[in-house]
C-alpha cells in the first residue's frame, strides 16, 4: 500500500481489535503489498487489511477457512476470540487471524510441503463451493495485456508474446480434459507457514477450479516431486501458464507487489527462454541474487 493509505489501514486494524477488547499496543507490519498483513501486539493477532473493493474476496476467504477447519484441512485459522466475519472500519475490511511463531528453521522439506497441499486439496475435495474456473482468472490476466490504457508500461513485443502464451496455454490445457477440483489457485512458498502445528497454507482469496497441476505450477518443482499421478506434460503447461499470468499482473499500474516491474521483465525473459520452463520460485530466485 502507499504510506499514506498504510498507516490509515494501520490505525483501522488497531480500533478494530481494541473495540473487539483484544489488547493492542502496537502493529508490525509483516507484509505490504496490495493488503497488509499485521501482526497485532500483545493480543497476537494477525490482522489482514484491503481497501474495502476486496470485501467479497474477504467474505469469501472467511467462509472457506471455516468450512476446509471443519475437513481438518492444514490452513491457517481465524481468531478465536472475536466473530468469524469481516470486519469494516475507515474504508478498509478487516480479517482477523490466529497468528502462529514461526518455527526454525524456516525451510520447508519438499516431501512435507508436498503432503500438506494433497491434505489441503483433498479437503476440498469435500467442499461445493462456487468458485471461479482458473481460465477467469486467465481471462483476467489477458485482459490486462490487451488493453494499453491497464498495461501501459508493457512493450508491444511483450504485449504480443504474453498475450500469445496466455491464450495458446489456456486453450492447450483446456484441450487435455483433466479432472478439474476447487484448488488453493497460488499455493506458493509465500502462502505457506511452517508452524508447530505443521505446515498451513494462508491467502484463500484465490481460489478456483482447474487441475490440480494449476496448484503445482506455483510450487518449487522439488515440491511437485513428491506430489503423487502428476500429468507431468499438463504441469509444463501449466508452470508456462503461471509465469505469463504473474507477469502480466505485475506490469498493472496498480500492482503494490515489492519490485513489481523489475519482477516482471524476470518472468518475462523467463518466457523468452523457452524450455525447460523454471518454476515461479527459480525466477524468484533469480531476482533476488540481482
Amino acid at each position: 500500500m502507499q504510506t499514506s493509505e498504510a498507516s490509515r489501514a494501520v490505525a483501522a486494524a488497531i480500533s478494530t481489535a481494541s473495540a473487539l477488547d483484544l489488547t493492542v499496543d502496537d502493529a508490525i507490519v509483516l507484509h505490504d503489498s496490495n493488503r497488509l498483513a499485521l501482526r497485532l501486539v500483545p493480543c497476537d493477532v494477525l490482522a489482514r487489511v484491503a481497501p474495502a473493493a476486496h470485501r467479497v474476496g474477504a467474505q469469501f476467504e472467511v467462509g472457506l477457512a471455516q468450512r476446509l477447519a471443519a475437513t481438518e484441512s492444514p490452513v491457517a485459522a481465524l481468531e478465536p476470540r472475536v466473530a468469524p466475519r469481516v470486519y469494516e472500519r475507515d474504508g478498509f475490511v478487516i480479517t482477523l487471524w490466529a497468528y502462529y511463531e514461526p518455527v526454525t528453521p524456516r525451510e520447508i522439506a519438499p516431501a512435507d510441503y508436498a503432503h500438506a497441499l494433497l491434505r489441503l486439496h483433498a479437503g476440498m475435495r469435500e467442499l461445493d463451493v462456487t468458485t471461479p474456473h482458473f481460465t477467469d482468472r486467465v481471462a483476467e490476466a489477458q485482459d490486462l495485456v490487451a488493453n494499453h490504457a491497464h498495461t501501459p508500461g508493457l512493450a508491444p513485443g511483450d504485449r504480443e508474446l504474453l498475450g500469445h502464451t496466455l491464450r495458446s496455454r489456456r486453450r492447450a490445457i483446456g484441450d487435455r480434459g483433466a479432472r478439474e477440483q476447487l484448488l488453493h489457485g497460488e499455493p506458493h512458498p509465500g502462502n505457506v507457514l511452517s508452524t508447530r502445528s505443521g505446515l498451513l497454507f494462508i491467502d484463500l482469496e484465490t481460489c478456483c477450479r482447474g487441475p490440480v497441476e494449476f496448484d503445482l505450477a506455483h510450487v518449487p518443482e522439488e515440491v511437485s516431486r513428491h506430489y503423487p499421478d502428476v500429468d507431468e506434460d499438463l504441469l509444463l503447461e501449466c508452470r508456462v501458464l503461471a509465469l505469463a499470468m504473474v507477469a502480466a499482473w505485475r506490469w498493472s499500474p496498480g500492482d503494490q507487489f515489492p519490485n513489481g516491474q523489475l519482477a516482471a521483465r524476470y518472468l518475462l525473459s523467463a518466457l523468452r527462454e523457452g524450455p525447460p520452463w523454471p518454476a515461479l520460485d527459480v525466477v524468484a530466485g533469480r531476482l533476488a541474487d540481482r
